[in-house]
């Protein structure tokens, strides 16, 4: 029994409680506030000194402005990171801050850790190649990115095509610094990248337009000056066509303001575009005469240490080349098995893998592929908006959390369909202002199977690539800088995920030939991890890795080649799919095992994606608590 006194007694000491915890819980919201503001700060300088990186996100900022690419400006901007980091330990509390606070110290400690490293290595890249650069994305920013819906962001636009002379000089300027290290793309890169240079110095205003069609094209009953404003249209350059067409839809112009703002633009394609990517094709022929087949990073001074750190970077994990290619090669024969599965459902006519291989491959094989038409393009399109629609009305089964951003599916532009993947995505801008995008590359359809459309639709479309990175954006309450992460095992680990999620739902993958596709694709993955530290870590050549996939994958011969070569330019970035997959997969049979009964696949994918993109250990701590703090409530 408890008296009066002793009651009185320990109601003061709840109270007494009640209000510390009250004051601790003030104080941690208080800390954890200052810190997202000041992380916020840091956010929004970056914006301002990146006006390509704010454009992206649907910030007009700077916008006549391209990113600085100077050494300089790199390491002034290293230089800041450190100070912002020395700032956050000295003026925060970590042990003061609330968990989700903890996790952006964290990630804004790690990412400066990662940057430093990184600096050291910053001429360890071929800064123009046939997967990207700036001599893409110029066009492609502007094209699909710098938006017109003002007479402002019409000068803004002309301003960026008087700076491109001058942004290519400072690409050059780093691209010299690498052949200084003797490192310099291989071979097999120039006729490719400096076809889709010329690609867009080429038409009107770069030539006579006339002297380049067959006017007889156009009727005869058509006017001298209709006729020659006909021809501008048709073969005006890309850029030339995207600035017309913006500007033409802009009501609010008169005539001769549309007039005088494409004058403009024409003179700041002949005066800074034309010069800039004539300098920029020049020296890539010097660089074209001096490249070597020799490929992989192990060929770059210190390139063992320099590939082991991309392995870390990429991956987020400690594992070393060996342990990665050993996985790839545990992985593929798992899989080929799966397929062998596959080979008996549809009565192949034998057992041997690679005789079905070359059978889905077959460019006559119709189930396989689309005729290389227009009309064969427009099916493409239509099945792979149908797939990412047919997801999207299933969501709610497996998701909490759905992005607000739309999506579309959009055909690669013809200016650098030549040298863009098969498939990629974009994000959406955060205004809303432009939907996410899902991009096919459909230059050849022999190089387009439709068995792997299904998976290809999962994985960029809905629910891979636009629901982990529109959701980033659209979180609330926490640091800006981590909405727009990007651990490329999370990324594209996520992506291959939700190649597999839709067979586990049922309803997708029906046709056994489009499930063979889903685990093609694995299989692709799978292959990198064998071919990607083969080529840098244990000196494959570029045959030898083609060959390899030739042997061991789905893939069309082209596409073979297409892969090794992004492999070669880019160290250790294709291995961390499928270890981020695979991490994905363990924690959450991790989970089932260990909740039971209690474990909700809606809840598992909320943890997932509901912080940011997170280095993998990162995840595996979050997937944690949030089994333990189910485990306790129970």
């Amino acid at each position: 029994m408890i008296s009066n006194k002793n009651y009185a007694i320990v109601f003061m000491l709840l109270l007494s409680g009640i209000i510390l915890n009250s004051c601790q819980s003030s104080s941690n919201q208080s800390e954890s506030q200052k810190l997202n503001a000041f992380l916020d700060r840091v956010f929004d300088r970056k914006v301002n000194t990146h006006p390509m990186f704010a454009a992206y996100l649907g910030i007009k900022r700077n916008y006549g402005d391209w990113d600085n690419i100077s050494d300089s400006f790199a390491k002034a901007n290293l230089e800041a990171e450190k100070s912002d980091v020395d700032s956050m330990k000295k003026n925060f509390d970590f042990n003061k801050l609330d968990d989700n606070t903890k996790l952006s110290w964290r990630l804004f400690e790690k990412n400066y850790k990662d940057d430093s490293e990184s600096y050291v290595y910053r001429y360890y890249n071929y800064p123009v190649n046939q997967e990207d650069g700036l001599h893409t994305e110029v066009p492609t920013f502007l094209v699909n990115v710098h938006l017109i819906t003002n007479l402002q962001d019409a000068k803004d636009y002309i301003s960026r095509l008087n700076k491109v002379d001058h942004l290519f000089d400072q690409l050059i300027v780093k691209m010299k610094a690498s052949e200084a290290l003797k490192i310099i793309p291989p071979k097999f890169v120039y006729p490719k990248v400096i076809t889709a240079c010329r690609n867009i110095i080429t038409g009107a205003p770069f030539g006579n337009v006339k002297d380049t069609i067959n006017e007889t094209a156009l009727s005869k009953e058509v006017s001298s000056e209709l006729k020659d404003k006909h021809l501008q249209v048709m073969l005006a350059s890309p850029l030339m066509q995207d600035f017309d067409r913006k500007i033409e839809a802009l009501s609010s112009l008169s005539s001769s303001t549309r007039d005088s703002l494409k004058n403009a633009a024409s003179t700041a394609l002949v005066t800074s575009v034309k010069p800039g990517y004539e300098k920029l094709i020049a020296y890539l022929t010097y660089l074209d005469a001096k490249a070597d087949t020799v490929v992989g990073a192990w060929s770059w001074p210190n390139g063992d240490a320099y590939y082991q750190m991309a392995l870390r970077h990429q991956t987020t994990t400690d594992m070393t080349p060996q342990q990665i290619y050993d996985f790839g090669l545990s992985e593929v024969a798992r899989i080929q098995g799966e397929i062998h599965g596959i080979m008996k459902q549809v009565n192949f006519r034998n057992d041997n893998i690679q005789d079905f291989f070359a059978f889905v491959k077959d460019p006559e094989n119709k189930r396989s592929f689309l005729p290389n038409t227009d009309a064969g393009r427009a099916e493409y399109l239509a099945r792979a908006t149908d797939y990412v629609a047919r997801m999207k009305a299933r969501l709610d089964e497996i998701f909490i959390t759905k992005p607000k951003a739309d999506i579309i599916v959009k055909a690669v532009e013809k200016f650098r369909e030549s040298s863009a993947g098969s498939a990629f995505y974009e994000q959406p801008a955060i205004d809303g202002t432009r939907p996410g995008r899902y991009y096919v590359n459909l230059v050849d359809m022999t190089q387009s199977p439709l068995y792997q459309l299904e998976a290809l639709s999962y994985h960029e479309g809905i629910p891979g690539h636009h629901m982990q990175i529109s959701i980033a954006q659209e979180l609330t309450g926490i640091a800006q800088f981590r909405k727009y992460g990007d651990y490329t095992a999370y990324v594209e680990g996520w992506g291959l995920y939700c190649e597999r999620l839709p067979k586990e739902m049922g309803g997708f993958y029906s046709d056994p030939y489009s499930d063979f596709g889903r685990l093609s694709m694995e299989l692709l993955r799978a292959a990198r991890c064998v071919v990607d530290p083969g080529i840098h870590y244990k000196h494959w050549s570029r045959t030898r890795a083609i060959n390899y996939f030739k042997q061991n994958t789905a893939e069309p011969p082209m596409e073979c080649e297409h892969a090794i070569e992004r492999y070669i330019i880019w160290p250790g970035q294709a291995t961390a799919y499928k270890i981020g997959m695979a991490k994905i997969l363990e924690l959450r049979e991790k989970a089932k095992k260990q909740l039971g009964n209690k474990f909700n696949i809606r809840e598992f994918h909320d943890i997932v994606l509901t912080r940011g993109a997170l280095p993998l250990d990162m995840l595996e701590e979050n997937v944690n608590a949030w089994m333990k703090n189910k485990l306790e409530k129970s």
